[in-house]
């Protein structure tokens, strides 16, 4: 009963992560139509991938006929986050049955990191609450990317212009979020201000890898300098 509970109350606590995820799993299943990729492969990047915003670049970076390294670097910067916030959830999972773990490590989004770092302290099984919350999150995510491929393949017969600005809005509303301070905010406009510059120097989606790379560092050599 101890456990049926614990199951029961993760997936509740993952609904309003599955409500997020509902219009932008649509929006890249639609989007991801635009690109060369089979409905099978769209739908298996989220069975198999899992990572929204790595799926949006990815999807985006195909449609621009970017080459396959620009996209292999992007998506792994992008996804460098989740080491960070495994590294923290580790410490409530010391507990855990280690078969558990790589299921755990799997499902942890920023979404679900952010819940599990606020109600894992007053959990007694917290390796299976996550699991329960992560797996529930998972399956909105994929079904959501399903309805979306459908949506797009055998109900519109028309083009929302709006659709595109899907992933530039969500990482807008994602740098907001991780904006902590001053040197957070002269970090971000010098990334885009480079990004822009290097446009006009490097082929390819290379100018966003560079300047990501070029301002963190600016960033770090700054703050260590104050």
């Amino acid at each position: 009963m101890e456990y049926k509970n614990t199951i029961v109350s993760g997936f509740k606590k993952s609904i309003p992560v599955i409500i997020g995820y509902i219009p932008i799993g649509i929006s890249y299943g639609i989007l991801a139509l635009n690109t060369d990729l089979s409905p099978y492969v769209i739908i298996g990047m989220s069975a198999f991938v899992f990572a929204g915003s790595s799926q949006l670049i990815a999807v985006n970076m195909l449609t621009a006929q970017a080459a396959i390294i620009p996209i292999i670097m992007t998506t792994f910067l992008v996804n460098l986050r989740h080491i960070l916030m495994s590294a923290s959830l580790s410490l409530h999972f010391k507990k855990t049955p280690s078969r558990l773990l790589p299921l755990i490590g799997f499902v942890i989004t920023d979404e679900s990191f952010a819940i599990g770092n606020t109600l894992l302290k007053e959990r007694e099984n917290k390796g299976l609450f996550f699991l329960s919350m992560g797996l529930s999150a998972y399956l909105g995510w994929v079904l959501s990317s399903l309805v979306g491929v459908l949506i797009g393949r055998y109900i519109l017969n028309f083009e929302i212009p709006v659709i595109d600005f899907v992933l530039p809005a969500m990482f807008i509303i994602l740098l907001i979020m991780q904006i902590r301070d001053k040197m957070d905010v002269v970090v971000s406009v010098l990334a885009a201000i480079l990004s822009i510059i290097f446009f006009f120097i490097f082929p390819g989606n290379w100018n966003i890898i560079i300047a990501t790379l070029t301002a963190a560092v600016i960033g770090v050599i700054v703050e260590n300098a104050v």
